[in-house]
């Protein structure tokens, strides 16, 4: 018997057998799919990241370039640093924020039911009590800055909540010309 030796590989200079037109094909097509791959995948990946950044700049910069009050209701977290828990259900919610290096202020406005001024005022840590009839305390500045007149008839009712630091004080202004529907406007200010 005789045993077969192995094949011996192709020398470089010996000439190589044809590829078959079936395995060029699938070599040329899987080399297609790696390229895409490899390139095709992270440039449509950075396209959409783009986009995605460039949409979330645009929406940062038209909510802090706000002049005034914003309808809708105060994030989550502006609602917890504040402590300005909005009842619900609410009407014609609106907010305002303001920052500098002396004092953070959020005002917020909404128009509630009894049970929801009595919730809010509970939340804030006062009672309906507590409000004093024809008392404004809001201040010009600040009804300046949210565009507030309180010149109408009310009648009103307000409080100042002042808490010790970090807490934030409230300044809270009740109109009632509505038994059923009373208006509430707060300023809440913190000192960083």
């Amino acid at each position: 018997m005789t045993a077969s030796l192995p094949r011996q590989a192709a020398s470089p200079e010996e000439p190589r057998e044809p590829e078959d037109r079936r395995h060029r094909i699938r070599r040329r097509a899987l080399t297609l799919l790696i390229i895409v791959l490899l390139i095709g995948v992270p440039a449509g990946y950075l396209v959409i990241s783009a986009n995605q950044s460039r949409n979330s700049g645009k929406d940062k910069e038209a909510k802090y370039s706000a002049t005034g009050l914003t309808p809708g209701y105060p994030s989550k977290v502006q609602r917890r640093i504040y402590q300005v828990p909005v009842p619900h259900p609410a009407d014609f919610p609106a907010y305002y924020e303001t920052n500098n290096w002396k004092t953070s202020r959020l005002y917020v406005q909404f128009r509630t039911s009894n049970a929801g001024l009595d919730a809010f005022l509970t939340g804030v840590g006062v009672n309906r009590q507590d409000l004093e009839p024809g008392k404004i305390t809001i201040s010009a500045r600040d009804q300046s800055v949210s565009g507030w007149s309180f010149k109408s008839p009310g009648p009103w009712h307000g409080i100042v909540h002042a808490q010790k630091n970090p807490a934030p004080t409230q300044d809270i202004v009740v109109n009632t010309s509505d038994p059923n529907a009373p208006m509430v406007y707060v300023v809440s200010r913190t000192v960083p």
